[in-house]
């Protein structure tokens, strides 16, 4: 679900071409979470192939990713590994919106309700482990990096980010500000529109630069962690009740410390339920030291046969839009010698 500081974050739009001959690091998972929901016929059900096999993420992996190539990004997926233990919770609520939403398609569909179907069908949506190893085999075909984080991949793209030569974290949520990531790129696509379930919205890609938006805010990344931990964050969902983004600004302004932050709403932890109390510390430690690891960013040599045989031979896409964008892969020149990091510094 990720976190919600919409409220009090100031985004700047971002040109793509800002990012030419930049390498930046993806959150896999929320990138393919989002191909799954929006990549979706026009009763909300995925793509298939022949067989019946969801291919909506690949669709997006390659056509999304084709056009950012020919615009001179460098990308690197990151994909999660085992997350921590607190985040059975979120999985759990997730699982009963899911529910939700399986109950409320149902009714859509004996109705013939075309709108509530493709609404609550993208809420459906599980991304299984055969999509997660065949993404990584298409984004290897196309010459990108592939990094697989020994925990969560948020907190992994955000820890590469901060090293020399790459740009920032490509991802929806605001999570990765929390894990410190020097910036934020939000709706990275060449359209400038979105499809939802109600039709089409324009949207511009955007940058939220972790500096600045400490330097407006007026706190420091401690702050910004215990800020997130009072609104809730995938291991605590629900927060703290009625502490919204702009009073959890002013309890971390006035209090300062994460210690006397946290004394400070020691009653109200108090009155959650045993299900939904949460030790900060923890949950502080988690945002502030997680599991990472050094990788060697390497970006693989294209395989044409092999992005042919992925989408074309195995899940029918057509080979005619296929060989269309691969021509535009072929006229890259920087795709030619590809090694290392070492290669866009």
């Amino acid at each position: 679900m990720g976190l919600n500081i919409r409220e009090i974050v100031s985004r700047k739009e971002l040109n793509i071409s800002e990012l030419k001959g930049k390498v930046v690091c993806v959150d896999a998972f929320n990138v393919l979470y989002q191909f799954l929901s929006t990549i979706r016929q026009a009763d909300g059900t995925p793509l298939q192939d022949e067989k019946g096999k969801v291919t909506s993420h690949l669709s997006g992996i390659f056509y999304r990713n084709i056009s950012l190539l020919s615009e001179g990004v460098k990308l690197v997926y990151v994909f999660d590994g085992e997350p921590p233990k607190l985040k059975e919770k979120i999985h759990k609520l997730r699982g009963e919106l899911r529910s939700i939403a399986r109950e409320k398609y149902e009714t859509a569909f004996k109705d013939e309700d075309l709108e509530d179907m493709k609404k609550y069908s993208s809420q459906l949506i599980r991304l299984e482990d055969k999509m997660i190893e065949e993404s990584k085999e298409l984004l290897l075909a196309m010459g990108i990096c592939v990094v697989q984080a020994p925990g969560e991949g948020e907190s992994e793209a955000a820890y590469l980010s901060k090293k020399k030569g790459i740009y920032g974290v490509v991802s929806q949520d605001y999570d990765s500000l929390v894990f410190g990531a020097p910036v934020l790129i939000r709706n990275l696509t060449v359209s400038r529109k979105k499809k939802t379930y109600s039709g089409y919205i324009e949207v511009k890609p955007e940058k939220i630069v972790l500096e600045e938006l400490l330097k407006e805010l007026e706190i420091n990344l401690d702050q910004l962690i215990c800020l997130a931990i009072l609104v809730g964050t995938d291991y605590n969902p629900k927060g703290i009740p009625r502490i919204g983004q702009k009073r959890a600004l002013q309890i971390v302004r006035e209090f300062k410390t994460p210690r006397k932050i946290f004394e400070s709403v020691n009653e109200k932890i108090d009155e959650l339920s045993f299900e939904d109390k949460f030790d900060w510390e923890v949950l502080f430690s988690l945002f502030r030291a997680p599991k990472t690891k050094d990788f060697e960013i390497v970006f693989p040599k294209i395989d044409f046969g092999k992005i042919r045989e992925i989408l074309v031979k195995r899940h029918q896409f057509s080979e005619e839009r296929i060989n269309n964008q691969i021509e535009k892969l072929t006229g890259l020149k920087r795709f030619k010698n590809q090694k290392n990091l070492g290669n866009w510094i």
